[in-house]
């Protein structure tokens, strides 16, 4: 049985992705966040793909700049791909810290949603 925090959490999530979908043009940025790491997935929903990909593992100083780092990383590579825009899938995490911290490095580094 799954503890009624990972339900609510899971619920949240869904709830987010019935309203969010990612095609090809304008693919689904997918955030998810640990206790220790931090990454991202460019997602096209309509094929079922993951078009690129960036994780905070290996990656030195603090969360939120790990975070800020893996939000430019995944511009510069969603760039590389072809990729403009992206539509934001935040996860079901707050707007705040690390979540804001990467959705902030991806901004800057040319990605627009």
């Amino acid at each position: 049985m799954l503890a009624r925090k990972t339900v609510r959490r899971r619920n949240i999530r869904y709830s987010i992705r019935k309203k969010i979908r990612g095609t090809a043009q304008k693919p689904r940025l997918s955030v998810f966040r640990s206790n220790k790491s931090i990454s991202a997935q460019v997602i096209d929903d309509l094929n079922g793909h993951t078009l690129c990909a960036a994780s905070s593992k290996g990656l030195s100083g603090n969360k939120t700049e790990q975070a800020k780092v893996v939000g430019q990383k995944i511009a510069e590579v969603a760039k590389a791909a072809g990729i403009e825009g992206v539509v934001f899938d935040r996860g079901g995490y707050l707007y705040h810290g690390r979540v804001k911290a990467l959705a902030e490095g991806a901004r800057e580094a040319g990605l627009k949603f």
